[in-house]
């Protein structure tokens, strides 16, 4: 009996292609169709809530321009016609045009000083070692956790034996005082995410320390200044327990007293349409910052993922 052998294979020359094998098979789909149930699980929470904000919002505006016979037999439905005398109304007989410039004026001046003296103190913690930093910055965290409510009595008579109640001024204080925990938390995270070898060329050409970080420091930290800012800006505009307890001249009341000032001051009558007026007048500031600067926040919110 003759058996017959199979040729051997001939070697693979230069240009026989050659098969590829995957020894680890066809990938798993089963992480794949978990992320997507996620990704719609995610954007359609987001869904929700953002109806949620924005529909209340909406209803406000649309009630702003309503009469009071209208918001009450139908809420829901459309304004016949757009009743601009509820604002101006609100504007001028509620005095919310005062309130308005001195919250203004308050909130300007008490945003101006946290960024200024917040940055300086968080640049220094960031970048310097010295006896007593962290303790010092843990002094500062520690305001964060401490309730105002706590320390309304004693802020009053402070401000009071200062000379500085019922003050624009003395509010301006009390405000920059009020924020600074925060802010230095904040920005003192962001100052270390930041290049040293831009300050050390800075020294290397001359510059002071006050140079270095007003010039060439602070710039770079714009969007944590910003998101900050916002921030602040937020709470010191709605702040309504601070100058209920230290400003009870009703020339000097801020916006959120002129408000409460409107709801109580019409008794049984009730001007709800102007009420929603003077309501929609404080939002506005509020919606228009964070619209206007709301790729600044977010870029300041991740600068220090990005490091």
């Amino acid at each position: 009996m003759t058996t017959t052998e199979s040729p051997a294979p001939l070697p693979a020359g230069p240009g026989t292609p050659v098969a590829k094998t995957d020894a680890s098979g066809p990938r798993p789909r089963t992480a794949k169709k978990e992320g997507g149930v996620l990704n719609v699980f995610s954007h359609g929470v987001l869904i929700i809530w953002a109806v949620m904000v924005v529909l209340p919002l909406l209803w406000a505006v649309m009630t702003s321009f309503k009469d009071d016979s209208s918001i009450f037999g139908s809420p829901w439905s459309l304004p016949d016609r757009l009743h601009f005398d509820n604002w101006s109304r609100a504007w001028t007989q509620a005095s919310m045009g005062d309130y308005f410039l001195n919250t203004i004026l308050v909130v300007a001046g008490s945003l101006t000083g946290t960024l200024v003296l917040g940055s300086m103190a968080a640049y220094v913690l960031a970048r310097f070692d010295f006896p007593g930093n962290r303790f010092i910055y843990f002094l500062f965290v520690g305001g964060m956790s401490f309730p105002i409510m706590l320390a309304l009595v004693p802020l009053f008579y402070v401000v009071n034996n200062m000379g500085l109640l019922n003050t624009i001024h003395g509010l301006i204080l009390v405000y920059i005082a009020y924020s600074l925990p925060f802010t230095v938390f904040f920005l003192t995270a962001f100052f270390r995410t930041l290049p040293t070898s831009v300050a050390e060329a800075a020294f290397v050409d001359g510059a002071s320390h006050s140079r270095t970080f007003f010039q060439i420091m602070l710039p770079m930290a714009k969007p944590g200044l910003i998101s900050v800012g916002i921030f602040n800006f937020l709470g010191q505009w709605n702040q309504y327990m601070l100058p209920t307890v230290l400003n009870t001249d009703p020339d000097k009341k801020v916006l959120t007293q002129g408000l409460v000032q409107l709801a109580v001051s019409q008794g049984y009558k009730g001007d709800w349409s102007g009420l929603f007026a003077g309501l929609v007048m404080a939002m506005l500031p509020v919606l228009a910052a964070y619209i206007v600067f709301q790729r600044q926040v977010v870029a300041g919110l991740t600068a220090g993922a990005l490091k």
